[in-house]
């Protein structure tokens, strides 16, 4: 989705009592963040209360907030945060439905971490795939069983409504939205602003173990770092743990310990990224795209692409290049497992 030029795009924030300051700064700070060519900003941030009053939040603060729920009225999108343990629980507070009902057809929402309770409570996530704080996952089943919940993706795109795991992820899921309005060169600008990384996959798991590495043992970091300057080449298990200076049944429950995945799998992950990069970034064809991410084919390129996030090469690089034409990737897309 490609939005048009001129006036900023608005989000509103509803701020309810309870609110988690942290995850309740995030839109501001990724959406206030995005800068047009002429340095024009690209969307106005807003953040609002149900009456216009002061909030307590989950931490030891109140906030005072500009705005009240008419503000969602005028929104492009609405974000609605977690708001601490005061979740509904048999339905939603009448302030917060005549709030909600303010909202435009058409508009754009999404939730962070738990605030998807409150969507899920107004019925908005009836039949729809969704996503919350993996700890909030199997209350969260039990009281909306009609939502096709994932517990183990950052975030759910399921095109007007979108919803993410806890606080980091919100971040994710906010640089996507950046990303699917207006392509990866403005969303890579904001991460870098913020000193974050650009892109997390929706797929990619909540929460993984790990056990904390022996001091000064590098374990599989330099094999890694050797790997991804030669993706454009066929690398094999020997061979990573040779530079690791492990032996391959080492270096495998290794890679499982650090970063949660087999090396395989880490290996096909970060050609899918590069092979994204460049997509979205240059004009090769296919083929020479598939050969530098070290896929080899273009047919091997599509198949795993497809697997990642549900989408071939071109559609991909039509929503994503900015020559590209803007199309939407399908609904669900960028929650897919990789």
């Amino acid at each position: 989705m490609s939005l048009p030029p001129g006036s900023p795009h608005r989000v509103a924030v509803l701020a309810l009592d309870g609110a988690v300051p942290f995850e309740l700064g995030i839109p501001g700070r990724i959406f206030g963040a995005a800068r047009g060519p002429d340095d024009e900003p690209l969307y106005e941030v807003v953040t609002c209360t149900v009456d216009g009053r002061p909030v307590r939040t989950h931490a030891d603060f109140s906030i005072v907030v500009d705005h009240d729920a008419t503000a969602l009225a005028t929104a492009d999108t609405v974000v609605i945060p977690p708001f601490g343990a005061c979740q509904p629980v048999d339905g939603l507070p009448e302030e917060i439905a005549a709030a909600l009902a303010l909202i435009r057809p058409g508009t754009r929402i999404m939730s962070i971490c738990s605030g998807a309770s409150v969507l899920a409570a107004a019925g908005l996530l009836d039949g729809r795939p969704a996503t919350t704080h993996w700890n909030e996952a199997a209350e969260f089943q039990r009281r909306f069983p009609r939502i096709r919940l994932d517990p183990d993706v950052l975030f759910v795109d399921d095109g007007d409504v979108l919803t993410s795991a806890g606080a980091a992820a919100g971040t994710d899921l906010c640089l996507h939205v950046v990303r699917r309005d207006h392509g990866s060169e403005v969303a890579n600008r904001v991460a870098r602003l913020v000193v974050v990384p650009p892109w997390r996959d929706g797929g990619q798991a909540q929460f993984i173990e790990r056990p904390v590495p022996e001091p000064h043992d590098e374990g599989t970091a330099p094999a890694r770092a050797w790997a991804l300057e030669h993706l454009d080449r066929p690398i094999t298990l020997p061979e990573l743990a040779a530079r690791a200076g492990m032996s391959v049944r080492t270096l495998t429950r290794r890679f499982q310990e650090e970063v949660g995945m087999s090396p395989g799998r880490w290996l096909a992950r970060q050609r899918v990224e590069l092979a994204r990069h460049l997509l979205e970034t240059t004009d090769l064809p296919v083929d020479q795209v598939a050969h530098r991410a070290g896929f080899g084919t273009a047919v091997s390129l599509r198949q795993h692409l497809h697997a990642a996030i549900g989408v071939s090469p071109m559609a991909y690089r039509r929503t994503f290049h900015p020559q590209g034409d803007g199309a939407p990737v399908p609904a669900h897309a960028a929650g897919e497992a990789s």
